[in-house]
């Protein structure tokens, strides 16, 4: 099982136990995204809260053309369930400075995505480098139009988080060498 629904992540990272894990009633599949960062957890996972202001994808797509910020948003650190997370998603549950649980529930994604439950995983590796890892949950596709469309889903997906991971990665990793440099 590789791309589209697994990029980057490692085996045992695949089969850990997320807190997305059973928040679909009907799952069909599990999609995995990782990247390594240059950082430490809790840098890594404040630039995660980062999500509640912007998706720092392809903005031009998902943030309709405004750029995600490139400096931390005071405040975004403060999380709570229920609230808003790149717009179409509501906070379930997180664990500060290890994950961060997501649903999409906005009626508008949900009629064009369908149903996603992901979790934000962020640990500590050697050498101060961390993990940031996303596995998302998606759920059954009633009818057989939106089964066909799961693939290329998984493919939109990949590009769309791969983009997202690599620049929470650069953001993160940019704080870390600022800091060192004072």
């Amino acid at each position: 099982m590789r791309a589209p629904k697994v990029w980057g992540a490692r085996e045992d990272e695949i089969r850990a136990e997320f807190p997305c894990d059973g928040l679909l009633t009907r799952p069909e599949e599990s999609w995995f995204r990782a990247v390594t960062v240059d950082a430490d957890p809790a840098a890594v996972f404040r630039w995660l809260c980062q999500l509640k202001v912007a998706p720092y994808s392809y903005d031009s797509l998902d943030n309709f053309g405004r750029r995600s910020p490139r400096r931390l948003t005071p405040g975004a650190e403060h999380l709570e369930p229920g609230q808003r997370v790149m717009t179409i998603f509501r906070l379930v549950d997180f664990t500060q400075d290890r994950d961060m649980t997501i649903m999409l529930d906005h009626p508008k994604g949900l009629s064009l995505f369908g149903n996603f439950a992901l979790t934000y995983r962020v640990t500590e590796e050697e050498h101060g480098s961390t993990r940031l890892l996303v596995k998302l949950v998606v759920g059954d596709d009633d009818g057989a139009l939106r089964r066909l469309r799961r693939p290329l889903m998984a493919w939109g997906d990949l590009l769309m988080m791969r983009r997202q991971l690599l620049t929470l990665r650069k953001l993160a990793e940019q704080q870390g060498r600022s800091r060192t440099d004072l």
